[in-house]
């Protein structure tokens, strides 16, 4: 009732707020991936005059809120403009538009633009903003009360040529002509060479610019050389909640119009979800990573929850079964087997949760899977379970999606316990099992953040694996092969430097590389930092043909969706679940285990399930929970451990 009270008073506030405001002006509801700009446009009035009258919205927009439109067009500018006696202009800023461009169109240095337009330090250039013009002779007043120093250089401006781009491209990109372009940059009138770097605004010495020509040759010209000059390379960066061009341009080191030149579609306005192209020499930021919290129970909040758990016990195929088919059946249904796993770690989860003092109940109920059929459905419109604040289930992921998209419309979160699928998207369900590609990618982060040099050692026939780290991870360098597929120790030697730590990523069933690999790496240990790395399971290293003490040396690493976890906390689940079942847990009855208690946590935060996930990530006995908004709806898991070896013969957390 007190969520319906709430209802009822909010659309009462919003009421009155509307007739207050219908003489003036209008509503507007946000759809998703709306921008203030494009709303801004289709009304045909600034961000600045939506702001003004719904302050709240700099802060991000939210899919479904009311925004009010003012009826016409504000006169106001966005900023008061800078009191002086001379005349400026005002321009409207539209799309593909650049700094650079206007201030070159009304002969305007940056300095002036932005002391005239104060908001362009802190919001960038956005479509839709008026801007005012200083005039030239205010300009020139700028100018004259600068110390010389700061005068007498303008800031240059390179662009490095990629694959593909010509020179009318490059140029019409900066808003000049190809004689300018080919007047600062006379080496390339003939010819425009990949990963040369163009000045397109100011002017270097002869002797730097004598240098970057030297340079450039050098890197060109390679008819037998092991190094080879590579196109600039790429990696994807995916626009989280509240992220605006002016903090992406911050996050990254880059200028806002260098990000719009290698991201064309920003300069139509910034959307949650945009997949944005970054340069490799950037490094992965760490503002997109959520921060792990240790959840405890909030005092004072005493609301009840409803938790449901969907498990395919199946029971209506066992109705007839004696007792002796119940075993035999038992021994040879591992499905079974494993759902009673997780179930006995879920009980554990609840008598933890009991004795915290949750103020939680419990439904169960069997969903009778079979990998494409199921009777949530009936179970759902039996049980009003659209009023759940969670439900943990079914196990296979067709049953768990039709589960979400009937409760999508009440927003109930749907959290997949076991799927490695990846099928249909819905808000409203949470996927806990990482993803393959989320597996990989946390390795590289990893390699990345340490400012490691990475080089790749994979065998011909890992296909998938080339390309993957070819699509994802452009950075990496590639050891060369023999002909005869063999490694190429020398090559590999070749890669290493000293100033890092030579991470090489080994990916091979191949006994002999693998040893080649190994004596390559343990023989550098003098002279380099090295470490050995595997994406995934490597049979052949459990063989006893490989020395088990030399993967310690090298302190080989691994991505791991779980650890091995000897805490006290990690302790007391064991025995207290050895206790009850008379045996240990294995991997599925502590992740019945941790989902359960995750999510009992979560709800005791006197907070929603997606507002915690929204917000944290937490860790439970063996498994991470970090989940992101994927592009399409719903949320995947990013929790995967980093792993390595020990000297000690160990397996151990690397941080």
């Amino acid at each position: 009732m007190m969520k319906y009270f709430i209802t009822v008073c909010m659309a009462c506030l919003f009421f009155t707020f509307s007739v207050s405001s219908q003489e003036k002006n209008i509503t507007h509801k946000v759809e998703k991936g709306e921008t203030i700009t494009q709303i801004a446009q289709k009304y045909n009035v600034t961000p600045n005059d939506i702001y003004q009258l719904n302050p709240d919205a700099q802060s991000g927009l939210k899919p479904n809120s009311i925004l009010l439109i003012p009826k016409s067009a504000t006169k106001k500018t966005t900023v008061a403009p800078v009191k002086t006696n001379l005349q400026a202009k005002t321009h409207l800023v539209i799309a593909k538009e650049t700094l650079f461009g206007i201030e070159k169109k009304y002969g305007v240095t940056d300095e002036a633009l932005k002391k005239a337009n104060p908001f362009l330090e802190k919001e960038g250039l956005q479509i839709g903003q008026t801007l005012i013009i200083p005039s030239k002779a205010a300009t020139k007043a700028s100018i004259a009360t600068e110390k010389p120093s700061t005068v007498k250089k303008e800031a240059v401006v390179y662009h490095e040529v990629l694959a593909k781009e010509t020179k009318y491209s490059i140029a019409k990109k900066y808003g000049i002509t190809i004689a300018e372009l080919e007047k600062k940059n006379p080496e390339v009138v003939s010819n425009l060479p990949i990963g040369y770097k163009l000045i397109i605004k100011g002017n270097v010495s002869k002797a730097v610019k004598t240098a970057a020509v030297t340079e450039s040759k050098k890197e060109t010209v390679n008819p037998s050389a092991v190094k080879v000059t590579t196109p600039i390379n790429y990696w994807n960066y995916e626009v989280k909640s509240k992220e605006t061009l002016y903090s992406l341009s911050k996050m990254f080191g880059m200028s806002q119009e260098k990000l719009i030149a290698l991201n064309p579609t920003m300069a139509y306005g910034v959307t949650e979800g945009m997949t944005l192209k970054i340069p490799s020499t950037v490094s992965m930021p760490q503002e997109s990573k959520k921060e792990y919290s240790s959840l405890s129970k909030k005092s004072g909040n005493n609301d009840r929850k409803k938790i449901v758990l969907l498990m395919p016990f199946n029971m209506n195929t066992s109705e007839g079964d004696t007792i002796n088919s119940t075993v035999i059946r038992l021994k040879k249904d591992k499905f079974l087997n494993m759902t009673l796993d997780f179930y006995a770690g879920a009980m554990s989860a609840i008598d933890s949760a009991k004795q915290l003092g949750l103020n939680i109940d419990v439904s169960v109920f069997d969903s009778q899977e079979t990998k494409n059929a199921s009777n949530v459905a009936s179970i759902i419109k039996e049980n009003n379970l659209e009023n759940a604040n969670a439900i943990i289930g079914p196990f296979y992921q067709s049953n768990v999606e039709k589960t979400a998209e009937l409760l999508n419309l009440n927003q109930v979160p749907v959290i997949s316990p076991l799927s490695k699928d990846v099928g249909k998207s819905f808000s409203n369900l949470y996927q806990t099992i990482p993803t393959v590609l989320a597996v990989k990618n946390a390795m590289f982060d990893y390699m990345r953040s340490k400012g490691g040099n990475v080089i790749a050692v994979i065998d011909k026939k890992k296909e998938s694996v080339i390309q993957y780290i070819k699509e994802n991870q452009k950075d990496v360098r590639f050891s060369t092969l023999n002909s005869n597929g063999s490694l190429s120790a020398e090559n590999l030697k070749s890669l290493f430097v000293k100033d890092k730590i030579n991470y090489v990523v080994m990916e091979t069933g191949n006994t002999s590389m693998i040893k080649a690999t190994i004596a390559t790496m343990m023989s550098s240990m003098a002279t380099y930092k090295v470490q050995l790395v595997i994406l995934e399971p490597n049979e052949t290293l459990d063989t006893d043909e490989i020395n088990f003490v030399n993967l310690t040396k090298l302190k080989m690493m691994y991505p791991s969706m779980t650890r091995d976890n000897e805490s006290a906390g990690a302790l007391q689940f064991e025995k207290s679940f050895k206790k009850i079942n008379k045996i240990s847990p294995n991997i599925f009855a502590t992740r019945g285990f941790d989902i359960t208690f995750d999510t009992m946590m979560r709800l005791s935060q006197g907070k929603t399930y997606q507002e915690t996930a929204d917000a944290m990530a937490t860790e439970q006995v063996d498994n991470k929970f970090e989940y992101y908004k994927k592009p399409d709806g719903g949320y995947t898991n990013k929790g995967v451990y980093i792993l390595y070896y020990d000297t000690d013969l160990t397996i151990k957390e690397a941080n």
